[in-house]
């Protein structure tokens, strides 16, 4: 539930609209709802301003199908991560108005009503060095635009044609807040990094041949980037990088 839902539910208890047993039923599974398999946290938007968010892979249909409707019975609203074309499929029978991304693996069910209008917190400018790395870029976009976030892209511009980042100077002189998507040696944000002064966030991608080890060449490069302000999530985390930038562009 988010906060402006809640306020509007005490209101209407206050104006006696809405009897207080009625709030009561709406509100017993706000801490949390326990299901067979999930105990899904309908208090998170209340304590860190943004809900929670279903992490799709390795989950049955069913088991995705339940938790993203709970959530939208609780919020109006989901989004989820890695999630697979039969996943989104069952759900875009219950949701037609979900947005599926088969790119970047996400399901997204914006709430009925638009939230109340923010400051301007600037641009999250998403790069990814290739387009093997478009997934994962791809999903840093989504999520931060699901965030509420205005997001531009600026893609394929690797350092195997560095000219290709240069021309894109004004665009990420301008940016807020940059994700660099990399795999290979990962050397993208170092690069990005001394050009900027907005935080880089570096993912490193599991995208490279055989010694690139799964993304592990390209993430420790990054953890040794020797440009200031670079900070690094995980392999392939595209999610966990829009939540930290969303974190750094909270109003």
């Amino acid at each position: 539930m988010r906060a402006e839902q809640l306020e509007a539910l005490l209101a209407d208890v206050a104006a006696g609209r809405l009897a207080p047993h009625a709030a009561l039923d709406r509100l017993r599974h706000l801490p949390f709802e326990e299901l067979p398999f999930a105990r899904i946290d309908h208090h998170r938007a209340l304590r860190q301003g943004r809900p929670e968010v279903v992490f799709c892979e390795g989950k049955t249909v069913e088991q995705v199908t339940v938790i993203c409707g709970r959530l939208a019975a609780m919020s109006d609203s989901f989004l989820g991560t890695r999630c697979s074309e039969a996943q989104a499929s069952a759900l875009a029978a219950d949701f037609p108005r979900m947005a599926w991304n088969p790119v970047a693996r996400t399901v997204f069910c914006p709430p009925l009503e638009p939230a109340a209008a923010t400051p301007d917190t600037g641009t999250i400018l998403v790069v990814s060095a290739g387009t093997s790395d478009l997934p994962v870029a791809e999903e840093a976009a989504v999520v931060a635009e699901a965030f509420g976030h205005r997001v531009g892209r600026l893609l394929d511009v690797g350092v195997a044609g560095l000219h290709r980042l240069l021309a894109a100077g004004e665009q990420l002189r301008d940016a807020r807040v940059v994700i660099v998507v990399a795999g290979m040696e990962g050397a993208l944000p170092s690069v990005v990094g001394g050009l900027v002064a907005a935080p880089v966030i570096a993912v490193p991608t599991s995208i490279g041949y055989g010694a690139a080890f799964g993304g592990l060449a390209a993430l420790l490069g990054m953890l040794n980037s020797c440009a200031a302000g670079v900070t690094v999530v995980n392999i392939d985390n595209g999610f966990g990088a829009a939540a930290a930038a969303s974190r750094i562009c909270r109003p």
